[in-house]
């Protein structure tokens, strides 16, 4: 075999490393500046990204404070409006209360006079029947009827 003759070693290696220095230098000056240049350019792609949403995260949150403060007065002034809200019907709710009881109490004084008025009017009324049945009761038992004004004082004593 010609490549290990000892005579033919020194040749070869000379345009070994003459091919090595063609392949290794066409590949870095015409490759590598390529692949230079892509991977700068991913890394500046990937720095504006990162800063991109740094920028928006920032952003993010300080809409979320405010998105925070808005509901946080939002609640505030619902809270205010139901306690006013709760505050006027009670007030409205106890004028209401008041005049109801006033107009019961009314009612109420009304019906005792009406029912002081029929008692007084039934106790009249049985004083006259129960004197009449005592007229009425004496007469079957003597034959003689009492007068009206002898039977009424004798009801009114049995019932006082």
């Amino acid at each position: 075999m010609p490549q290990f003759d000892p005579s033919n070693f020194l040749p070869q290696m000379f345009w070994l490393a003459i091919a090595f220095a063609i392949l290794y230098f066409g590949v870095v000056r015409l490759t590598l500046p390529k692949i230079g240049k892509v991977v700068d350019e991913r890394a500046s792609m990937i720095a504006a990204d990162l800063s991109a949403a740094e920028v928006a995260h920032t952003a993010a949150a300080n809409t979320g404070h405010a998105y925070d403060a808005v509901l946080a007065k939002s609640r505030e002034a619902a809270t205010s409006v139901v306690s006013d809200a709760k505050a006027v019907t009670v007030r409205e709710n106890e004028a209401k209360l008041a005049k109801l009881d006033a107009e019961l109490n009314a009612r109420l004084a009304s019906a005792e006079a009406r029912i002081s008025d029929a008692r007084a009017k039934a106790l009249g009324e049985i004083e006259t029947a129960a004197s009449e049945a005592a007229a009425d009761v004496v007469e079957r038992l003597t034959g003689v009827r009492p007068g009206e004004l002898e039977a009424r004082a004798a009801v009114a004593a049995s019932l006082s």
